[in-house]
């Protein structure tokens, strides 16, 4: 199995700013890019506060890394692509062989 990476994908992991409020924010550290195959799911509507949104799963193929392995996706993290933010909901290797890992995603909003 040949699996075609076409997107190029920057890994980026969570980490907490002191807000000087005595709170946290969220801050994106990049991790590295990965080259990856984003693939769309079902799409399907839901509830937001006032409207119905759509909401689109998304599966994203890239090579595997070790575990452990800071290029090793994992769910928490996000993929960036310019503007676009993937966040990563879970992860499971693709093939018998462990070449490749599919990371079960959707598409954040631009803000």
């Amino acid at each position: 199995m040949r699996e075609m990476l076409n997107r190029r994908l920057v890994l980026e992991a969570p980490l907490a700013e002191d807000d000087g409020a005595g709170g946290s924010l969220v801050a994106w550290a990049g991790l590295g890019t990965l080259w990856a195959r984003i693939e769309g799911g079902t799409g399907r509507e839901v509830a937001a506060v006032e409207i119905p949104v759509g909401s689109v799963p998304l599966r994203i193929t890239v090579r595997a890394s070790p575990m452990g392995s800071m290029a090793r996706p994992e769910a928490g993290q996000r993929f960036r692509e310019g503007r676009r933010t993937y966040p990563i909901l879970a992860v499971t290797e693709k093939d018998a062989g462990g070449r490749y890992l599919t990371c079960f995603a959707r598409e954040e909003d631009p803000a």
